[in-house]
């Protein structure tokens, strides 16, 4: 994999946030970190992954907000036992 400083200035940033509105699981913010978010969006909206805010996929649905997701899994208290999908 390529190392794009554009794009981990731009996970950092989201990384930030993501702690500013409550995400403090380490586990769950370096899975949120590890997930390329841009793979699942269609190429138009590809320069807006690492942004807090939901995005249309297609078919009319949305790829979640990244703090949503990352305050409702570290709600789930999840253990190594745990699989999330």
């Amino acid at each position: 994999m390529n190392f794009d400083p554009n794009v981990a200035a731009k996970m950092g940033a989201l990384i930030l946030e993501l702690r500013q509105v409550g995400v403090t699981d380490a586990k769950v913010l370096a899975t949120i970190e590890r997930t390329p978010r841009d793979m699942f969006l269609p190429e138009p909206f590809k320069s807006r992954a690492f942004e807090n805010v939901a995005l249309p996929i297609g078919h009319h649905q949305t790829v979640s907000q990244p703090g949503v997701v990352g305050l409702m899994t570290q709600e789930l208290e999840l253990t190594e036992r745990h699989k999330v999908l």
